[in-house]
């Protein structure tokens, strides 16, 4: 009898729980995003963030998460922590497999990944990767791209120390490109090693940023983004690549492939994005070379959000930014874990908006420093 009670007690705290987590979802309102409750998601210590004074854009109604989804979230939802003290930019992650059968995203953060000496600005940084057929290259991005893009700027720092600031923007892109170029490489190195004929059918999309005090060097490839949010505006720092995008389609017709209108448009009906490392089977039409920006950095800088196309298949640049700025100055004002919180309700946006990929996403606060120990 007391374990039927228990369990009893246990159902109607489950179902609190789900009814509380549906309500992260943020709804329509004329003139604001309602405030939600939120009293199951974990909190740690952080200071006030700065608010823009600008007008926060509106969402769309959302239907509710299912009872499936809502279970099954939490478990999926982790924070990308920090090691030991290092000092780092507050940031925190979500990611979950979605209506996917397999989970095929993966995720990375390395702070102080760059510079640190005397004289050189530390950066920090931050990955997306999203692959398909399989998880073999979002994993080999995940595990070494950061160490690998580290040593060649490290190397190309040293060459450009007294190079003008136009030099300096340059040596970020060709560092950003030969890196990439060498993970795709040891991806091929690896297939034939392996011998296996799948192998070549793998690959994944990569969008990094590399973050510090005076600037944000964003490198793409693929169809995920990274998105900044300043003065209240929402500014996409990468471009998707799409197969039907104009330049796009120019260059792959140049390099003799077809673009094909299967399911979407798809490099010779196949791949539904025109770069990514691995799918060696579809070069020279996919390429692995991504498009890199250098921003320089403001007052007004808000939050960075890099995330999956399982996100912005579905929520446009401006909701993400107006539902993480909600989170972000809610939950700092009550002493929260904010971007974290910010990274789930992003996908629980995603999930009720009817997205059918897997869902990763980072948020990083650029008003917010923290040690290793926070994590976020």
């Amino acid at each position: 009898m007391a374990g039927e009670i228990e369990r009893e007690k246990f159902k109607k705290a489950k179902s609190a729980r789900r009814r509380r987590r549906r309500m992260q979802i943020l709804r329509l309102r004329s003139d604001d995003l309602v405030e939600v409750e939120s009293d199951d998601l974990s909190t740690s210590s952080s200071s006030p963030s700065s608010s823009s004074s600008s007008s926060m854009a509106t969402l769309s109604s959302q239907s509710p998460l299912s009872d499936f989804e809502t279970a099954n979230l939490p478990a999926a939802i982790g924070t990308l922590t920090a090691g030991g003290d290092v000092p780092c930019f507050s940031h925190g992650s979500a990611s979950v497999c979605g209506r996917r059968r397999e989970m095929e995203d993966t995720v990375a953060v390395s702070p102080a990944l760059i510079g640190g000496g005397a004289s050189s600005e530390t950066y920090d940084f931050f990955g997306v990767y999203d692959g398909h057929g399989g998880d073999a290259v979002a994993k080999a991005c995940a595990e070494g791209l950061h160490l690998v893009l580290a040593a060649e700027v490290e190397r190309r720092l040293r060459l450009a120390a007294a190079a003008p600031p136009e030099a300096a923007e340059e040596m970020w892109r060709k560092a950003i490109g030969e890196c990439f170029a060498k993970v795709d490489e040891e991806v091929v190195m690896k297939g034939s090693r392996a011998e296996a004929e799948a192998e070549g059918t793998v690959g994944s999309t990569a969008v990094v940023a590399v973050v510090g005090t005076r600037r944000i060097v964003v490198g793409n490839c693929g169809d995920s983004r990274a998105v900044l949010s300043r003065g209240g505006v929402a500014f996409p720092l990468s471009r998707d690549h799409k197969p039907n995008r104009p330049d796009e389609l120019e260059r792959v017709e140049a390099a003799g492939g077809r673009v094909i209108n299967w399911d979407g448009y798809r490099i010779l009906g196949v791949l539904a994005t025109s770069r990514s490392i691995g799918d060696h089977y579809l070069k020279p039409y996919v390429t692995c070379e991504p498009e890199v920006t250098v921003t320089d950095r403001t007052i007004h800088d808000e939050f960075l959000i890099l995330a999956s196309d399982g996100l912005w298949d579905v929520v446009s640049n401006e909701d993400a930014c107006a539902v993480t700025k909600r989170c972000l100055a809610r939950r700092s004002a009550i002493n929260g874990a904010a971007s974290t919180e910010a990274a789930a309700v992003l996908v629980e946006l995603a999930l009720s908006r009817g997205s059918k990929d897997n869902i990763s996403v980072i948020v990083v606060e650029l008003k917010r420093i923290c040690g290793g120990g926070e994590g976020h």
